[in-house]
């Protein structure tokens, strides 16, 4: 029989989801046994199949981000959530720790360091790499008592004064040189961080907050 850390992969890009199962394959430990290009199909794979570790992206189709994470912890307590995203600002980090994450990684890391955030989340442990776990501690520091809007990153913040100023997303996109999708993953990240539920709210709270002077025209 089989023994090992049992793995699974959620991302919505396939060649992503091959290059991790490639340095996956060398840690005789870890096992792949399944793969998911959405929150929904890892709710699937996970009501049917036990797995230790789900190695997953904060931005696919369907449910996703931090609300994907909530549900995971929630109805499997005992799978371990690594992160692996490319949203690298520490906000993000410390949203996925508060909805149930076990590890933070983003996708520029080194594969032996993959390898070894599986195997520690997999014992119970967290992990984040040292660099982050330091910027970490200075955000907590800067936003602990900030106004919502504190909680943004850096590039959520250029998003919302877009927003506020009456862009559609397509703009904002050709104006940043994103995707559309990336657009409206910050956009549903602001929603939650500043517990708003509309982009007609985000101008209110924009306007009780003198923030009009700050938007981009």
């Amino acid at each position: 029989m089989l023994s090992g850390t049992t793995v699974l992969l959620a991302d919505d890009h396939r060649l992503v989801r091959a290059g991790l199962k490639h340095i996956l394959a060398f840690a005789d430990d870890l096992r792949v046994l399944a793969e998911a290009d959405s929150g929904n199909e890892l709710l699937q794979i996970l009501r049917r199949q036990a797995i230790d570790v789900a190695v997953v992206d904060l931005s696919m189709p369907g449910l996703a981000g931090m609300a994907l994470l909530r549900r995971l912890k929630a109805d499997y307590p005992d799978v371990a959530l690594l992160v692996l995203t490319m949203h690298a600002e520490e906000q993000y980090a410390l949203d996925a720790f508060r909805a149930g994450a076990n590890g933070y990684l983003t996708k520029d890391v080194a594969a032996e360091e993959l390898v070894t955030a599986i195997r520690k989340v997999a014992t119970g442990g967290a992990y984040v790499t040292p660099a982050l776990a330091e910027r970490l501690a200075l955000d907590l520091n800067r936003h602990h008592a900030g106004p919502p809007h504190s909680r943004l990153s850096e590039r959520e913040l250029e998003v919302f004064r877009r927003i506020v100023a009456g862009k559609r997303l397509t703009e904002i996109a050709d104006d940043m040189c994103l995707s559309v999708k990336t657009v409206s993953t910050h956009k549903s990240h602001i929603l939650e961080k500043m517990q708003l539920d509309s982009a007609a709210n985000m101008v209110k709270y924009a306007v009780q907050h003198g923030l009009f002077g700050d938007a981009v025209t």
